[in-house]
């Protein structure tokens, strides 16, 4: 995709801080560094997000993230945990549309990173939850 900025730096044709490559995977740090080692993993193949994936790039992509996950660690030793994250569309936060997969290394709970989830369990009765579940899993091809 020629106006993708992934399909740029994946080209070389923007320079970029690469941290792996093979034929189907691309990682590099991203230019925030929300802390320091933040990866961007991304599929060489221009896909816009994770709905577009098949079993076949899944399995290349996220076979992946151990490895490069482990040489973060590796190479930060003072790390003490990891966050995976991966934002899809825009009410969820993706501002590049084409996938990635974020690999933030953690230093301490005060490393400039947050994240919070509200426990919104208590809102759905057993009934209701079970209701949930069973139109996901009908869904599921």
């Amino acid at each position: 995709m020629t106006d993708c900025i992934f399909c740029k730096l994946i080209s070389g044709e923007i320079p970029t801080n690469k941290v792996y490559e093979d034929d189907d995977v691309f990682a590099f740090l991203d230019m925030t560094q929300v802390t320091k080692g933040h990866t961007l993993v991304v599929p060489k193949a221009h896909v816009k997000d994770i709905y577009e994936y098949d079993s076949e790039l899944a399995g290349k992509v996220f076979s992946r993230i151990p490895k490069i996950a482990t040489a973060i660690e590796a190479a930060f030793p003072e790390s003490k945990g990891l966050n995976i994250i991966n934002n899809n569309r825009e009410v969820a936060y993706q501002s590049v549309f084409h996938s990635h997969l974020h690999l933030i290394p953690r230093y301490s709970t005060d490393d400039d990173f947050k994240m919070t989830m509200v426990n919104n369990g208590d809102n759905y009765s057993q009934e209701e939850m079970q209701e949930i579940a069973s139109k996901i899993n009908q869904a599921i091809k």
